[in-house]
């Protein structure tokens, strides 16, 4: 009797309630946990996909500049498998994830175009159907063994509006009083900016340095310098163009150069001819009739000495040099680069010079000035739609007025004194040399 009144209290007993309770919660804990591993695990996998994603986009787009599209997507190929090697990651990149094209960055939009080198679409994967999907943990106990994961990266080619239009060096700008700029023109050192009185700076003009506290003023400071305070920027730039000089000008000498790669060093479109020719000169002077018009002019000085060019209007024609050159008063440059491979402080040299046609920012009629030395103007320097690439100083003094499109850009210091006029164009630099730069985009 006594041993079915215990069995009957044992089934009335509410003591273990909660144990089918607690079942069932330790199974809700244990594939929660198990999704929050897997989750975790699968967070850490997409970073890594994303930071490969992004490198290898910046490095595609940045082979595509010098290499053809299949060449450049097989640098970036390379470069991914030293990081996520195939042996241990599987085929996170495929060529065909790597994709050329355009970035409409209003709209967010890319248009794959195999030939262009304005952007790049990469998207990496962890994928089932590539034999590297993610392999889970946890989620195992609900039957899911893979996850696919996959990240994206638009890289954008893009050109600083002071490498269009201003002045930019590896050293001090420094620009002396009575200055006007005016429509976005930019001024940039790498070092830091000097800057005198009574210098007017619109509001859409632009002075930056790596640190803007850095800029050296007189004592009268902002005061004297209407805008200068609105306009100061911190920033930084590797000056790529210089560190592609020596090769463009080495183009100029030798055509056949430019068929060798994929850069866009092309001769300007009023050379009909790569056929060279060597003008008359007399005295080592060089007049506009001793030119030949579209076609590359090569004087050579026999590795020193210099050439003078007349004063006149040279046009259609590129001239390019192994001497110092002297201007002569009243050299118009149009539709012109001229060109030397001379490393003196005062490779070219003048006064009274105007670079490009005076035509109000029209396209057609700009110039270049290229030099492995420095570049000098006395006095009264008028660019229109102009650009001056040196690796040593750029210095020009008073009265560089009518200043409308000009570019320089020196691996030196940029030296300008009083009483100029600076303006941006925004069109009619449309023969500029230029090395674009890079951002991620998406």
């Amino acid at each position: 009797m006594k041993h079915v009144q215990k069995v009957r209290a044992f089934a009335r007993s509410e003591d273990a309630s909660l144990s089918v309770l607690s079942v069932f919660m330790i199974a809700v804990f244990l594939v929660v946990g198990a999704a929050a591993v897997d989750v975790s695990y699968g967070f850490r996998a997409r970073s890594s996909l994303q930071t490969a994603a992004d490198y290898t986009a910046h490095a595609a787009l940045y082979m595509r500049e010098k290499h053809k599209n299949d060449e450049a997507k097989a640098q970036a190929l390379a470069l991914l498998d030293a990081n996520m090697p195939q042996s241990i990651y599987g085929d996170v990149l495929y060529s065909t994830d790597i994709r050329f094209g355009t970035w409409d960055r209003e709209n967010q939009q890319f248009t794959p175009d195999s030939d262009s080198k304005d952007a790049v679409f990469v998207t990496t994967n962890f994928d089932e159907s590539r034999g590297n999907g993610l392999g889970l943990f946890m989620m195992r106990l609900l039957d899911r063994n893979v996850w696919d994961v996959k990240a994206q990266a638009v890289y954008e080619t893009y050109l600083p509006m002071c490498f269009r239009e201003g002045f930019v060096a590896e050293g001090i700008v420094d620009v002396q009083s009575g200055n006007t700029y005016t429509n976005g023109f930019c001024i940039h050192s790498n070092t830091h900016v000097k800057v005198s009185s009574n210098n007017y700076f619109e509001d859409s003009t632009i002075v930056s340095m790596p640190d803007k506290g850095t800029i050296e003023l007189p004592a009268s400071g902002f005061e004297s310098n209407e805008g200068l305070y609105e306009a100061l920027r911190d920033g930084a730039y590797r000056l790529r163009i210089l560190n592609r000089l020596p090769h463009l000008i080495a183009v100029l000498q030798n055509p056949a150069l430019d068929e060798q790669d994929a850069d866009d060093d092309d001769l300007p479109d009023y050379i009909t001819s790569e056929d060279i020719v060597t003008p008359t000169a007399k005295a080592k002077k060089i007049a506009p009739d001793d030119m030949t018009p579209n076609r590359i002019n090569m004087y050579s000085c026999g590795g020193g000495g210099s050439i003078t060019l007349e004063t006149g209007t040279y046009a259609n024609l590129v001239f390019v040099t192994d001497c110092d050159i002297k201007l002569n008063n009243g050299v118009i440059l149009d539709n012109v680069v001229l060109a030397t491979t001379s490393t003196a402080d005062k490779s070219i040299s003048g006064s009274h010079l105007q670079i490009g046609r005076d035509d109000h920012c029209d396209p057609d009629g700009g110039s270049q000035v290229l030099t492995l030395g420095g570049f000098e103007v006395a006095s009264d320097l008028k660019v229109f739609g102009g650009q001056v690439l040196a690796l040593g100083d750029i210095s020009f003094s008073a009265n560089a007025n009518g200043i409308e499109g000009a570019s320089f850009i020196s691996n030196g210091e940029i030296s300008g004194t009083s009483n100029m006029t600076m303006g941006f164009c925004g069109s009619g630099m449309e023969r500029n040399y230029e090395a674009e730069y890079f951002r991620l985009a998406k």
